[in-house]
């Protein structure tokens, strides 16, 4: 019980950067990051578009945490989605070179903390499964 406590605070926190990042994004657009008042109309929309689903996603895993044992199908896929954006970026730093501390911490969270997660909810799962089956006489 107290590991399932544990993780639901961790994926509390971590699902917290994409709700402040995406929701930023959504408010402020490209220049929230500094890009003068000279953007791209479609640029800006762009930006503003994979912000909201960055906002979407940390609200998912937030939906994830009360019943955190119970959301296998819910957070593997949201990892998955998760994951192919990392692959996305890393395929960028590989196209076009090192992109900031920022961009390479999000990376680590894309491709390395977020299946540890994933693993981690799945054990959760695993045991609650186990707890219940015990639970029942069978």
């Amino acid at each position: 019980m107290r590991e399932r406590q544990v993780l639901q605070r961790v994926v509390a926190l971590v699902a917290l950067v994409p709700v402040v990042s995406g929701l930023y994004g959504v408010l402020f657009g490209l220049t929230g990051l500094g890009s003068g008042s000279l953007v791209d109309v479609s640029a800006d929309s762009h930006f503003r578009y994979p912000s909201g689903l960055h906002l979407g996603i940390g609200i998912l895993f937030w939906a994830c945490v009360p019943d955190i044992e119970a959301k296998t199908s819910l957070f593997r896929f949201l990892t998955l989605v998760v994951a192919l954006g990392g692959l996305a970026r890393l395929l960028g730093l590989s196209l076009t070179g090192l992109p900031s501390l920022l961009m390479m911490a999000a990376l680590f969270v894309e491709l390395i903390v977020t299946p540890l997660l994933c693993l981690w909810q799945a054990r959760i799962a695993a045991r609650a499964d186990a707890t219940a089956v015990e639970a029942r006489g069978l």
